[in-house]
């Protein structure tokens, strides 16, 4: 089995959620649920920050990469959480030509997604002009505001655009990262790996607050 290669990026202050939700959904997703213990997730998922050391989230926990950006294998599928640390990343132009250049090759085959405040980044990076997307719902006038070419939606939980996907805030990044389970995989394998989690599997796209 050739496996999809996941991207999430981490930085100081991401939210925890926002990355380990998807996390926990793309390495639980199973093929053949008969077969759970034996065979791996069709994902591989790789954990990157800017340098390979230490990140400190907005929480508190302390996250040790899988590997810094220079180092960053060919991905299929690239997530960009938010939290705190989204506004001070927003100056940080090595992390934004990263972004606006690996961001570019993802989703011109693969998926690129962001959880929460992660589309600002995408935002200052030139990724969501003429686009449709959404974040976290205090942020929304903040997106709205800070990138006038993107179509910001307010009452859809996860919103998909064409090889581009954004959700709502911090727990949505698992509805989120199930919807892009079902992309490559079907419903079938979104539902049981949802089943599996013990997690309900989202019935409606509204946004939920």
């Amino acid at each position: 089995m050739q496996r999809r290669q996941v991207g999430i990026l981490i930085f100081p202050e991401v939210e925890v959620l926002d990355f380990c939700g998807p996390y926990e959904v793309f390495t639980a997703a199973r093929l053949d649920e008969a077969r759970r213990r034996e065979d791996p997730s069709p994902f591989q998922v790789w954990v990157m920050a800017e340098r390979e050391e230490a990140i400190a989230t907005a929480a508190g926990m302390r996250v040790l990469p899988d590997c810094a950006l220079a180092a960053c294998p060919a991905l299929d599928i690239l997530v960009v959480p938010g939290g705190w640390g989204t506004r001070r990343q927003l100056q940080n132009d090595t992390l934004m030509d990263w972004l606006a250049e690996r961001g570019r090759q993802v989703i011109s085959s693969g998926t690129l997604a962001s959880v929460c405040t992660g589309a600002l980044l995408l935002g200052q990076a030139g990724l969501l002009d003429g686009r449709r997307a959404t974040t976290h719902w205090r942020s929304l006038q903040l997106l709205r505001e800070s990138f006038p070419r993107v179509t910001v939606e307010e009452r859809l939980h996860v919103v998909e655009d064409g090889n581009l996907i954004t959700s709502a805030g911090i727990a949505a990044g698992l509805d989120l990262a199930l919807k892009v389970v079902a992309r490559y995989y079907g419903e079938g394998v979104a539902r049981a790996t949802a089943r599996h989690m013990e997690y309900r599997y989202p019935q409606d796209n509204a946004r939920r607050i």
